[in-house]
């Protein structure tokens, strides 16, 4: 029976492999670089060769976490019942309400009168009907009256204008005869007068006439 040993391992040999293989890679990628720099122009390089910017997004947790447990609240003591008693109320006091005195009342304003003094009245003289120069002519005794005995005497009342003429003629009081009262109208109605005077100018104005009827005259 034999024993069979195995050979060690060649470690010198599998460094040199090592070496020989990172050499041949490198060579391998030098000639890539060199093709690709023959090939692709200068400026297609520089924009392969910008950076590229990125942004991480934190994403949220699928379940948030549970709120923290709070601790149990104490229960409040319950409030101790309050007795209720009836008491009677008191009665209500009345009320009194007291008015000061009040002051008097002013005296009302004494209305002051005011006295205007009228202008002083221009006097005013009456009409004439008795002047010689007017010339007045006598009334005319009715034939009938002188017969029957008729006499007596009327007052006219006549209206003379401010020209001294007998406007408006009338009896103011009658002789008791209407032949005699007509008969003193007519011959006064034809009469001038004086007219009345207000100052220095003539105005009109009323004047009475008194006419007698008598027989023995």
């Amino acid at each position: 029976m034999s024993i069979i040993f195995p050979a060690p391992p060649d470690i010198g040999g599998q460094q040199h492999r090592s070496i020989v293989s990172f050499a041949g890679a490198a060579a391998a990628h030098g000639v890539a670089i060199a093709l690709v720099l023959a090939i692709v122009p200068a400026e297609r390089l520089a924009d392969l060769a910008r950076p590229i910017a990125v942004r991480l997004i934190e994403l949220a947790p699928d379940n948030p976490p549970p709120p923290p447990k709070q601790p149990p609240k104490k229960a409040s003591p319950a409030p101790l019942p309050v007795l209720v008693t009836n008491s009677p109320e008191p009665p209500a006091q009345p009320t009194t309400f007291t008015v000061p005195p009040q002051p008097p009342a002013p005296p009302a304003p004494v209305p002051i009168a005011v006295t205007v003094a009228a202008p002083p009245a221009v006097p005013v003289t009456a009409a004439r009907f008795d002047a010689d120069y007017l010339d007045n002519p006598k009334p005319v005794y009715p034939h009938a009256s002188r017969r029957l005995g008729e006499q007596g005497k009327v007052l006219l009342r006549v209206h003379v204008s401010a020209t001294g003429l007998a406007e408006k003629v009338e009896v103011k009081l009658g002789s008791g005869f209407t032949r005699l009262d007509q008969a003193a109208q007519d011959a006064v109605s034809r009469w001038r007068f004086v007219p009345a005077r207000r100052g220095d100018e003539a105005v009109a104005a009323w004047v009475q006439v008194p006419i007698t009827f008598q027989l023995d005259s």
